[in-house]
Parts: C-alpha cells; structure tokens; sequence
C-alpha cells in the first residue's frame, strides 16, 4: 500500500490522504508527533494532558484534512491546529503556560550567554533555570512566537499562519520578547 514515500512533501502525502488511501495518515503521525508532543509540552504541564492534548489534536487533523488545500504548508495547518487545541486546554484549565524547560540557551542568546556566563562558571543547568523563569514572566503573545522559532524551526511566515497575524507582527512580538527579557535577566541578578 504505501510505497516509499520518505522523499515526498507533506502537502502530496496529505493528498493521497485526500483521495481515500488512509493509511497514508500514518506518515504524516509519524513525521508530526514528536514535534507537535515537544510543541505541547512547553504549554502544559501534567503528561496526561499532553497525551491527551496530542491525540485530539491528531483526530482534528485527519477530520479536517480534505479542508486542507495542498497548495499551502501543511506544517503551518497542523500548528494553527495544535495552537487552537492548547490555547482551548489552557482555558479550560486556567493554567499559567508552563516555562520552557528544553531551551538550549546557545540558541537564542549565543554571545551574550558564553561571554558572560562561561566565564563565570555557571553551569548549564543554573541558565537553563534562570532562562526558564525569564520565558514564564512573557505574556503568551510573545511567549509563543518564540517557541515557535527556535524550538519548532518555523519561519516568520509560517509562525504568522499558525497564530494569525501580520508577518510584521511576528517580528515586533519577537524584537518585543527578547527586550522584555533583558531586564528579567538582569533582575536576576544576571547582565547581558
């Protein structure tokens, strides 16, 4: 049934999806999961919400897939579709978004955290503690985008089809996260 189709693009697997081979589906679960459970878990934090959370977002996709148009990115469609489910789990639970807790700070401080913090000895895991703390104070607005950047590897375009706004809006909110964390950081007692 399934030839291989390791080289092929989402957008052709979801319309062999489309044209009733289902199994086909599989594929795209198997290219998703890990990146949509890592996408999750920085937004809840009990497993069974995820496990939870993961699998409705699943059923959703493949509910909706012949709405899909196969001529944009499948990848944005299913994150616009896992953001609407985690924004919904959060409501439902009122919960305060969960810090980022598999943030590589090389990533997105590269400079200023091994000029700084290698020469004063701190260990990775004190960064990644101290970064933490600075991403749960971000309003999700600016939260979102960021992990939508540097740990889901989206570009501008495809983070603005996945929260719905301006392309522009993405850079003000990314520009806005990286300053407001700035002063967090120093708070701490830490300067960058």
């Amino acid at each position: 049934m399934r030839s291989d189709v390791s080289g092929e693009k989402d957008e052709e697997i979801v319309h062999q999806v489309q044209s009733g081979k289902i199994d086909f589906f599989g594929i795209l679960v198997d290219r998703y999961e890990a990146k949509i459970r890592r996408y999750a878990r920085k937004f809840l934090s009990a497993k069974e919400d995820i496990k939870d959370i993961i699998q409705e977002i699943f059923i959703k996709t493949y509910t909706n897939i012949q709405s899909f148009d196969t001529k944009r990115k499948f990848s944005s469609w299913i994150y616009r579709i896992a953001h609407n489910e985690l924004i919904n789990a959060l409501k439902k639970k009122k919960k305060k978004a969960l810090p980022l807790s598999l943030f590589d700070p090389d990533i997105f401080f590269p400079h200023s955290l091994r000029n700084n913090y290698l020469n004063q000895q701190i260990n990775r895991q004190d960064i990644q503690k101290m970064i933490d703390k600075c991403l749960d104070q971000l309003e999700p607005k600016y939260r979102e985008p960021i992990i939508l950047y540097y740990f889901e590897g989206l570009s501008y375009q495809e983070i603005a089809d996945v929260i719905q706004v301006p392309i522009s809006t993405v850079g003000v909110r990314m520009k806005r996260a990286k300053e407001t964390m700035k002063p967090i950081f120093k708070k701490l007692g830490y300067n960058l």
